[in-house]
């Protein structure tokens, strides 16, 4: 711009500067009457241009300029971008090919006096709605024995956004996506890491064994408290490396940008994410450079297995040292039972319900969950240029392809119809089971994302938005 301004042509009416890399604050010292004193209209869209009331205000000393094009620089994503520069050029006819109308430059008088007032930061809504097409993973997995292992499963949706400075929270507070972080040595390897004073009552609580066999000192060990026998330290990286979780490229973000996710959701034919973020950003180049690239959105499958926690056998020196006294109980009970009995003849056989709620008091309580194995089903990026180009809103469906298979969806079918009454079961079965003909397509997976780009657009709102801004400071 400088060196376009030491011979400017004195009776220039139109000049187009659009993708010229411009940026700085400095840029706004070359665009007023005293280097084009005829301009009608000024192309500067699509640069790096990031002060709106620096360049506003050289741009008042245009008396004659009509037509304006300032879209896709950063200072176009502000809130109050359009009101404030419709209400501070006041010849202003068209701004970014749109026409300015009377009613609009009525409501937004005034705007342009609350420049030190309005916010000076980007606001955008993530909106997540519902997810289809999932297949149900669980029909799929044998049913499990006494000893497990219990596999559940939860779906949530991914997606990434510029990381937001210290100090600042999103108002809904996004939930960084829960990524299976690499364990450390000691974790990898099975120890234990012992707690303040774990050692004293170690010693107090462990018992001296002549066992010789491996099998003796693993259950001595388990008694005593005291870790197993360490396995030999690994030198080799890359041998370590083979035990961490591997994770899939997809679900780590971009640089300079932060995973947010959606809260984990339970299988369902549509599953609801009601999910919505508030993002502010501060910084508005970067946020350019973010939209232009678009963000990714992933839907993933979190699978847990969980097993039963073993007991220690009931033999053993700790457990018959706690469950003295409770044998002693037992006995006294024992015998007043059978005097009880004797005196009131044959004890009645136990119920039906008796039986199922002494199998529920013996099954095991706690569990132990191994580390989540996350498979991402589906990937897209969205493309979000068109925020950058006047456009408020990006909404779209992403599509991901068809996952299910008609074999999935009838043992779905079969499953959920167990759970219906019998008398129920009948007619859905007559008026469902069609669908699974040869010529049945199952739904593909999808997802519904939603990007909005918050805007002021009259003084009430404004207002509004900076008493808002008042309470939460």
């Amino acid at each position: 711009m400088e060196c376009l301004c030491a011979h400017p042509p004195p009776g220039l009416r139109h000049l187009g500067l659009g993708h010229n890399q411009l940026r700085g604050p400095s840029e706004s010292l070359y665009v007023t009457a005293s280097h084009w004193p005829s301009l009608v209209s000024l192309d500067l869209s699509f640069n790096g241009l990031t002060d709106l009331r620096a360049m506003v205000a050289a741009l008042r000393s245009l008396g004659r300029l009509r037509l304006l094009v300032l879209q896709g620089n950063p200072l176009a994503l502000l809130p109050h971008y359009r009101g404030f520069t419709v209400d501070s050029l006041a010849r202003l006819c068209v701004l970014d090919d749109v026409t300015v109308s009377p009613p609009e430059r009525h409501q937004c008088r005034g705007l342009g006096q609350q420049g030190e007032l309005l916010t000076q930061e980007a606001q955008l809504l993530v909106t997540i709605g519902n997810i289809g097409g999932v297949v149900d993973s669980s029909v799929l997995d044998p049913e499990p024995g006494p000893e497990g292992p219990f596999i559940s499963y939860s779906y949530y949706v991914t997606y990434d956004f510029l990381e937001e400075e210290e100090g600042e929270a999103s108002e809904y507070g996004g939930v960084l996506a829960e990524i299976v972080k690499p364990l450390s040595s000691a974790e990898l390897l099975g120890e234990e890491v012992p707690e303040e004073g774990a050692e004293e009552d170690v010693a107090e609580e462990s018992v001296e064994s002549v066992e010789t066999t491996e099998q003796a000192e693993s259950e001595s060990s388990v008694v005593s408290g005291r870790s197993a026998p360490q396995p030999p330290s690994m030198d080799s990286a890359e041998e370590l490396a083979k035990l961490r979780p591997r994770m899939d490229p997809r679900l780590c973000p971009a640089p300079g940008t932060v995973l947010f996710s959606t809260d984990h959701k339970p299988w369902a034919d549509i599953i609801a994410c009601n999910y919505e973020a508030q993002h502010s950003v501060r910084d508005l180049g970067p946020l350019k450079a973010f939209l232009l690239a678009g963000t990714t959105v992933t839907i993933v499958e979190e699978k847990i297995l969980s097993w039963p926690v073993a007991t220690p056998p009931s033999n053993s020196p700790l457990a018959a040292k706690k469950g003295k006294g409770a044998n002693d109980k037992k006995k006294d009970k024992d015998k007043k039972d059978k005097d009880r009995k004797d005196q009131k003849g044959k004890a009645e056989e136990p119920s039906k319900e008796q039986k199922a709620s002494q199998r529920k008091r013996d099954a095991p309580k706690e569990l132990r969950q191994d580390p989540p194995v996350l498979q991402v089903l589906g990937s897209s990026l969205v493309a979000l240029e068109p925020l950058l180009t006047g456009e408020a809103v990006v909404s779209t469906v992403c599509n991901f392809g068809v996952v299910r298979t008609p074999e999935s969806d009838r043992l779905t079918f079969v499953r959920d119809s167990k759970k219906i009454k019998k008398g129920a079961k009948k007619e859905k079965s007559k008026s469902v089971a069609p669908v699974f003909e040869s010529d049945y397509q199952p739904e593909p997976l999808t997802v519904e994302v939603e990007i909005q780009l918050g805007q002021v657009r009259s003084v009430e709102e404004a207002l509004r938005a900076i008493a808002n801004q008042a309470r939460a400071e």
